[in-house]
């Protein structure tokens, strides 16, 4: 018999229901997106990020059903996520969980939102007809978060039948995430919010200017495998404050921004030659970590396969990076779809399945914990 699961996910900036058909078939994912509501401050304001949740919580789960087909009473459990994310926005999804699972009878499944990342990459594989082997080195890697796990299978179960899957954590970020950097610098360069895409992008423009600062590797005392990005950031920053030159096309861009100019042709001939290669010599830099250290830790751990999700794995050169030194070191290299990348309730509904197989429901007590621990 088959299992269909309604996934919710309210972590941060994303509404988001999906229906998933025994942990890997998709049958339906609806997200709606606060980017126009946050841009103007450059980042995720958390009021205003629950505010929208409320607003949005009910027709994306009535749109995610409707895309499935079904109706609620034919649903197996509800799986929300209870953590890690913005405690606000966090309980939105978990009281209306609560709410249709006391309402219908079904079994609540809490869900931890970085559990789901990983399950993005078993959700696209299942898409694929690929099957990743374990161990995996998983880097989950957001505008929230930046972290490395050893993923391992219950000994007593495959992951395809439902199996649960256990996490060792091998390094994380000591100060901002991958993705907050890219944020905080293309905020100071006045290029919109979010970063991510538009640095991408702009990085990939080759005009042959060469880097008007070089960037090191960063170096981390105590855990090797950690990372660190504040400190790249303020380099950038400080980098600006030492060259009026950049003020100029600063201003412009802010002027630009204004007027809702946010396209990437528009914002590309308000770039300097210079703009171009700093931007460039930043994502060289972050790229480079993310991917020395975790091959570095994938390699010395003799893991299977490598995994890589959450927002910013849809960054083309970070992609493109992974599977060259993957390649190279002979382990299969696995990325969701860039829409299963992002913050999505259907992985947010797999990952609950093995969890609903195994028996592990919440009750009416459960509630948000920001802070969530995977391992």
């Amino acid at each position: 018999m088959t299992t269909r699961i309604l996934g919710i996910e309210s972590s941060c900036d994303e509404t988001a229901a999906a229906v998933v058909a025994d942990g890997r078939e998709i049958l339906s994912s609806v997200v709606a997106s606060q980017i126009a509501v946050h841009r103007k401050y450059g980042g995720v304001v958390p009021e205003l990020a629950s505010r929208e949740h409320l607003r949005e919580i009910v027709p994306v789960i009535r749109e995610a059903m409707e895309q499935a087909g079904m109706k609620l009473e034919e649903l197996a459990a509800i799986g929300v996520t209870q953590g890690p994310g913005l405690v606000g926005a966090l309980l939105v999804g978990i009281t209306y969980g609560k709410t249709l699972a006391q309402t219908l009878g079904k079994p609540l499944v809490a869900v931890n939102h970085l559990e789901g990342h990983v399950h993005a990459v078993f959700l696209e594989a299942h898409k694929a007809g690929r099957v990743p082997k374990l161990p995996a080195m998983c880097l989950i890697v957001s505008g929230g978060h930046t972290v490395l796990y050893e993923v391992k299978p219950d000994v007593t179960r495959a992951v395809e039948d439902g199996g649960l899957l256990h996490y060792r954590k091998i390094g994380q970020t000591r100060d901002d995430a991958a993705g907050e950097a890219y944020d905080k610098v293309a905020k100071l360069l006045a290029l919109g919010y979010p970063g991510g895409p538009i640095l991408d992008r702009l990085a990939a423009e080759k005009n042959g200017a060469a880097a008007p600062v070089k960037f090191g590797p960063t170096k981390m005392k105590g855990n090797r495998f950690d990372f660190s990005f504040s400190g790249l950031k303020t380099a950038v920053l400080y980098h600006l404050r030492e060259h009026a030159e950049y003020s100029s096309e600063i201003q412009t861009r802010q002027e630009a921004l204004a007027r809702g100019e946010r396209k990437f042709e528009q914002l590309l001939p308000l770039c300097s030659a210079q703009t171009l290669a700093l931007v460039r010599e930043f994502q060289n830099a972050v790229v480079r970590d993310l991917v020395e250290r975790t091959m570095t830790a994938a390699e010395e751990l003799n893991v299977e396969s490598i995994f890589v999700s959450g927002g910013v794995a849809a960054n083309s050169q970070l992609r493109s990076a992974f599977e060259g030194r993957a390649k190279s070191a002979g382990i299969e290299l696995f990325f969701p779809s860039r829409a299963l990348s992002t913050d999505n309730a259907a992985m947010i509904a797999a990952a609950a399945y093995s969890r609903f197989r195994a028996g592990l429901f919440a009750d009416v007590s459960l509630n948000a914990d920001p802070s969530l621990a995977l391992a």
